[in-house]
């Protein structure tokens, strides 16, 4: 559901591009596209024939720590014909060895030479052996920003946590008073807690209905080093669902595309917080899948290490540090490291059958 919610957001920020580029061009222009609207029914994007790729990446952005790493990877697989979209998720530890890193770093990589996009549209064809025509990455900023212009979001706690470790914005490498030459030696500190307080602070929520601005609701999906169940990624995933959900109906209850400041404070936040490379001209396209998707089945996928108790098998393994990762905690496919022919089989399961699951040793399809 969580990763419905973001590409049911995900296509409405669409719409709301393609509404503000019509009326920020000329007359001759608006009228064109507008009558394209409401009149046309083919949709002209790459690959939209049979199924469409829509890369979605989520980044800290400004003085986040790593800012361009990117913490959310979402393959959308769009199929017109069986009126279905399948969203696939791939863990940011996955190891790229082309990168010597992990695949989070492949956009922050290809940042450095202003081809972000380009770079980690590739790692992800590789990886899942499927065509991507379109991404956008959009930065925690543009996040909080949108909640804020909406007046905040109402959102039900489930559980009670609290959060010790929750990082400060702009502190990421404050030295805490400790001097130059102690900072080595506090490398063999238990927690970055302990060596570093002062780069933390301590959030709490309480469980029950609340309001929350942006700022708050940043902290709500971000944290992860929440005390007990609250700290495991599936609690800060259902997190997340509860504030999308939260956002989706306070976007729609709103009336934005009839409201033209707010279309303009939207749109001047995602001009300065989303990179994307659909063209302006591709823009009605997009809109008028939306409207076609809107009752679109949504299959929710993610690629992982599967679950022993469950007894359920996934397609990647954590493999134990040594040099040959860095030295860094990461996941591998199961059946070898580079070796992506089985994800790629499993990704080509799932776009092209009804069901499929990862077995022992094989992917198998199961036709519901």
């Amino acid at each position: 559901m969580l990763k419905k919610r973001i590409f049911i957001i995900f296509l409405s920020l669409i719409i709301i591009i393609g509404i503000i580029i019509v009326f920020s061009q000329n007359a001759k222009n608006a009228i064109s596209v507008i009558y394209n609207l409401a009149t046309g029914t083919d949709i002209n994007l790459k690959n939209s024939a049979g199924s469409i790729n829509v890369l979605l990446l989520g980044i800290g952005g400004g003085s986040h720590e790593g800012p361009d790493l990117t913490d959310t990877i979402i393959l959308a697989n769009i199929n017109q014909t069986k009126n279905e979209v399948n969203l696939i998720s791939v863990p940011r530890d996955l190891w790229i060895p082309d990168l010597s890193s992990k695949i989070n770093a492949a956009y922050v990589e290809g940042e450095k030479y202003k081809k972000g996009i380009l770079l980690a549209s590739k790692v992800m064809e590789k990886v899942t052996g499927q065509s991507i025509k379109y991404t956008v990455v959009m930065d925690f900023s543009g996040f909080e920003k949108l909640i804020n212009i909406m007046g905040g979001v109402d959102v039900n706690v489930q559980r009670a946590f609290d959060d010790y470790q929750y990082p400060i914005s702009g502190k990421e490498n404050e030295p805490c008073g400790h001097s130059q030459e102690e900072l080595p030696s506090l490398a063999t500190a238990s927690s970055d807690l302990e060596a570093f307080p002062c780069r933390y602070e301590h959030i709490r929520f309480e469980k029950g209905q609340q309001q929350m601005n942006g700022n708050t609701a940043l902290e709500f999906v971000r944290s992860r080093h929440a005390t007990g169940d609250e700290g495991t990624d599936f609690a800060r995933s259902q997190r997340q669902h509860e504030v999308i959900t939260s956002m989706k109906n306070k976007m729609l209850s709103l009336g934005i595309v009839f409201n033209p400041i707010k279309i303009f404070e939207i749109y001047n936040v995602l001009k300065d917080n989303i990179n994307t490379d659909i063209k302006t001209e591709e823009m009605d396209d997009f809109i008028r899948l939306a409207q076609k998707l809107k009752n679109a089945k949504i299959v929710n996928f993610v690629l992982d290490v599967g679950d022993e108790n469950k007894k359920t098998y996934g397609v990647l393994i954590n493999p134990p540090i040594t040099s040959d990762y860095d030295y860094q905690w990461v996941l591998i496919p199961r059946v070898g490291n580079d070796n992506f022919t089985e994800i790629k089989d499993y990704i080509n399961c799932i776009t092209s059958e009804d069901k499929c699951r990862v077995t022992e040793s094989a992917i198998e399809s199961v036709n519901q």
